[in-house]
């Protein structure tokens, strides 16, 4: 049990750490190939810091543990919103500018919807992970289009100053990128290795394993970014960060743990607890985001509830253990 533990914490540590240095990585080196800032930041910086749960899920699927890999990827998407926006917001309320976020948003809740459908019968197939990265690469396909168009959007001006604040050579880019890029690899074998551990020894299911600790861990790097973002007055990254990472979870992650191997046999809690939940969390996300079509403000008090909703649902989650 000693030796998990310390391998989930060592885990986390360099998953974060990794992350960063990845990200940052990602973004100059796009920065130096002339992509558009608003490409970048709806892209490199919002999908990203999703690079910790595919891996980790990925590894999980590998491993034979696809209940982990779909715990990951759902209990990220509800952390994301509730626990990270509910904290950045505590921190600076954030005003959502962005239009490319505002139209994000619906599509978010799409995706959510079309996951729900496949989990109806309790099973993602090789055929519907096949169908989560179609998805993908059409929501890729409709950013790089967006991005081509608009060059005035408050994302992109605020990604321009953030990669201008932090310039990095061509070389350190391309060296931050590739040793992110391996250290998240490593930092997620033993991360995975550690939960499974800790899972078996305690009785708990893999599943509760992903939706609370792991998915909890793989979103550091979006709650460290968001919160950042709010301290600098970046409103549109922080939220459009938690925006892109949730669609990047649904559709690519799942997708790909799906394409590893089939994740037969969900419990009918995944459907109608977990799901339910992240369905509820995202409209709730939409409301207080964007009201009649205008710009609105998630303020503290509107924080607090998505904390409050962060509790409870890990509160019913404990229980259900029991």
């Amino acid at each position: 049990m000693l030796l998990a533990t310390l391998a989930i914490i060592a885990g986390f540590a360099l998953l974060v750490w990794s992350a960063d240095r990845f990200v940052d990585g990602a973004a100059a080196s796009a920065q130096y190939a002339n992509v558009p800032p608003l490409l970048i930041g709806m892209l490199v910086v919002g999908f990203g810091t999703s690079a910790p749960e595919m891996v980790v899920s990925a590894m999980a699927a590998m491993d034979g543990n696809p209940a982990l890999a779909l715990g990951n990827a759902i209990g990220s998407n509800i952390v994301n919103i509730t626990l990270i926006l509910g904290v950045t917001t505590l921190i600076a309320p954030i005003a959502v500018h962005s239009t490319i976020v505002r139209k994000e948003l619906p599509i978010l809740l799409v995706v959510t919807l079309a996951l729900g459908a496949m989990l109806w019968n309790y099973a993602i197939s090789f055929t519907e992970a096949l169908i989560l990265i179609g998805g993908f690469l059409l929501l890729v396909g409709w950013s790089i289009k967006h991005a081509m168009q608009t060059n005035d959007d408050p994302l992109a001006q605020e990604v321009n100053a953030e990669l201008t604040n932090q310039p990095l050579s061509r070389k350190q880019a391309l060296t931050w990128l590739v040793i992110g890029l391996v250290l998240l690899i490593i930092s997620s074998r033993i991360l995975v290795w550690g939960a499974v551990e800790i899972a078996q020894q305690l009785g708990v299911s893999d599943l509760i394993v992903g939706l609370t600790i792991v998915a909890l861990g793989t979103s550091l790097p979006e709650l460290a970014a968001s919160i950042i973002a709010a301290r600098k007055g970046e409103h549109d990254i922080a939220v459009g960060n938690v925006v892109g990472s949730n669609m990047f979870n649904a559709l690519a992650v799942i997708g790909i743990a799906g394409l590893i191997e089939p994740i037969n046999e969900i419990g009918r809690e995944v459907f109608w607890r977990d799901w339910m939940v992240m369905l509820a969390v995202t409209v709730l996300l939409i409301l207080v985001s964007v009201r009649f079509g205008k710009t609105r403000e998630i303020n503290r008090a509107e924080g607090v509830l998505l904390l409050a909703c962060y509790v409870g649902y890990t509160s019913m989650l404990v229980y259900a253990t029991w």
